[in-house]
Parts: C-alpha cells; sequence; structure tokens
C-alpha cells in the first residue's frame, strides 16, 4: 500500500501510519500515546514515531481527550513569576508536557503566599493535575475540593495530602555549606534564616544546627530576614553590629538573602570574605552577578519540573513515580575564605 503524502492530499491518519510501518494500529496508538514502554519494542517505537513524523502526521487531540476524558493540561503552582528558580522549574515541566502532548499552565499565588482562587469556573473540568510548590501551598485551597491529582514540590515527606512528591536534598546541601565553613576555621556563624514559612527553609534550619552541634566550639545565631536584598541587608546589619565578637561567616537561606549580606558587611566598612564570608542557597544568575561571586548550592531547577510533570503523568496512567531526591551540589566561590585572624 503507497503511504499517503504529507502534502497537497488528505491529512493522514493514524491508520495510515499503521500501514507504511508494517504495525497495528494500536501499535501506533501505544507508541504515539506515549504508553508503549514494556509492550513494543525500542526499535518499533522508532519507525512508529519516524514514520509518522515523515508523513506529517499530527494527532486528533480534541477527539483523542473527548475519548479518554481529559484536558491533557495542567496547573504549575509557584509563589511568584519573577522568581528565576521557578521560572526553570516552568522550563523542565513544559519540556516534558510537550513531549506528551499536554500543556502547563503557570499559576502564581498573589504576593506569593496566601490563598488564591480558582483560575478556572471548574478547575475539575479545566485540569488534569496539579503541581505545586511547597512555598505556594496556601494557593491550593481552591483545589481541595476536587479530586484533581497533586503533586508536590520540595515538601515535607511527612504530608500526605499528595499523590507524589518531588523532594531537592536540601539537608545536605545545607551539610556542605557547613562542612566547606568549617574546614575553613569558622567557628562563629550567623544564620540568616528566610522569615517566609516554608518546609524547605525549615529543613535548611534544622540541618545547620544539627551540623554545629557536632562541633562545641562553635556558636551560631539565628536572625530572621526578608526574601530581598534591602530588607536582608539590614537584617545582617543589625546582626554584624550586636554585641560581643563578631561572627565570621553569614549563612544564607537564599543567594537574595546573601546578596544583601554583603551589602550590609561593606557599608560597615568590612570585606568579603577577608573579614567575613557569606553563603547563599539556590544559585541563581544573581549568584555570578554581584562581586565577589557568591558560594552557594546549586539547585536542579529544571530537573525538578521535569519530575514534577513525570510523576503527575505516571501518577495519571496509574504507575508509581520513582522514588529519591534529587542531588544537589555546592559550588565554591569567591565569598568563602578562612576567618580573620583574632
Amino acid at each position: 500500500m503507497k503511504a499517503p503524502e504529507p502534502l497537497g492530499g488528505p491529512r493522514p491518519t493514524s491508520r495510515d501510519v499503521a500501514a507504511a510501518a508494517g504495525v497495528s494500529q494500536a501499535t501506533v496508538s501505544l507508541v504515539l500515546g506515549g504508553k508503549w514502554h514494556g509492550r513494543v519494542s525500542e526499535r518499533t517505537a522508532g519507525l512508529v514515531r519516524d514514520t509518522a513524523r515523515r508523513l506529517g502526521y499530527r494527532p486528533n487531540l480534541a477527539a483523542r481527550n473527548l475519548r479518554l476524558g481529559r484536558t491533557r493540561t495542567a496547573l504549575l503552582v509557584v509563589p511568584a513569576l519573577t522568581n528565576e528558580f521557578f521560572a526553570r522549574v516552568y522550563t523542565g515541566a513544559s519540556a516534558v508536557a510537550a513531549r506528551h502532548d499536554f500543556g502547563v499552565v503557570l499559576y502564581p499565588s498573589p504576593q506569593g503566599v496566601g490563598p488564591a482562587r480558582d483560575p478556572f469556573a471548574s478547575a475539575r473540568t479545566a485540569l488534569d493535575g496539579v503541581i505545586a510548590s511547597s512555598m505556594a501551598t496556601d494557593a491550593l485551597h481552591a483545589f481541595h475540593d476536587t479530586d484533581l491529582p497533586l503533586v508536590m514540590l520540595d515538601s515535607d515527606p511527612a504530608d500526605r495530602g499528595s499523590a507524589a512528591q518531588v523532594n531537592l536534598d536540601i539537608a545536605d546541601g545545607m551539610r556542605q555549606v557547613t562542612g566547606h565553613l568549617l574546614a575553613l576555621g569558622h567557628r562563629r556563624f550567623v544564620h540568616l534564616a528566610s522569615a517566609v514559612p516554608s518546609w524547605t527553609f525549615d529543613v535548611r534550619a534544622r540541618a545547620l544546627a544539627a551540623a554545629l552541634r557536632e562541633r562545641p566550639d562553635t556558636t551560631v545565631r539565628t536572625v530572621p530576614a526578608p526574601l530581598d536584598v534591602a530588607g536582608a541587608r539590614e537584617a545582617a546589619a543589625r546582626a554584624l553590629a550586636a554585641p560581643g565578637p563578631r561572627p565570621t561567616a553569614l549563612v544564607c537561606d537564599d543567594d537574595l538573602i546573601a546578596a544583601g549580606a554583603c551589602k550590609a558587611v561593606r557599608r560597615l566598612g568590612l570585606r568579603v570574605p577577608e573579614d567575613v564570608s557569606v553563603t547563599g542557597f539556590d544559585d541563581l544568575a544573581l549568584a555570578t552577578a554581584v562581586e565577589p561571586e557568591l558560594t552557594t548550592v546549586g539547585l536542579p531547577a529544571e530537573q525538578v519540573g521535569e519530575r514534577g510533570m513525570e510523576a503527575l503523568l505516571a501518577v495519571l496512567d496509574g504507575r508509581t513515580p520513582p522514588p529519591g531526591d534529587l542531588p544537589v551540589t555546592l559550588r565554591v566561590r569567591a565569598s568563602t575564605a578562612p576567618p580573620p585572624r583574632a
């Protein structure tokens, strides 16, 4: 049977793809629906995809969605659109979604925290599932009365309210920071802790405290700091000017806080890192834009988005998402050095 031409003729169907590839129509549906693993060989799946591409085949998504009772749309709930980390999470999620003919709607919680209204007339009929950051959990109240599957990102493993979770090894990141500073000789620490209530920041605080408890010759003081440069600068200035021996290391929950800390050090006539070392967390573009460049913890944000979307697709297909936290990496740069001699 002669394969139809991709141009100048009728739109090719899945039957045309099956005939041209020499396989059944069911095999074409499995491969192009992303459900061929374990049912069709890698070679056959490649043949089907190549044939569909050559013929210019495009699935009739409207008909398929009606048949499956799905909208093929996921909602990604984040605290803020302007945050670089969550922009990269969206990039990862949308890339995986596109490969499965899904769309991703990005939905920010107002002011980064607080409840948000249902963005649709009815979330149940407009969405197949929700992916949400733990920093935007208050925005999820609009979906509590739906049966939509929920995938949580960077959230408490003890919280059983979600269908799946994708976490970073945040505790290990803080342990890497602490180990680096201890190896340099630092013993007096200030933890500039994010004032935003969130599981991910609680983990950082606990990991830092646990690491320093093992060293009785160390001291650490926790100072809350807003998640913005100006507020963090003021918090760091207060910490540095407090009575008693000056801290030699400022451990910051976020790169924005670290940038504010560096400004505070300089405004007090001190130097980073000669007088005070500063560390961040997240490895945003800001980390290499400031001078000196920040020692910080790199988080694979795009992988978080990819894993989140993959987890949602697995739940929708009745599969169990793979377990395990994503590793993080300490990026040692010029903002840390041995403490000044007494």
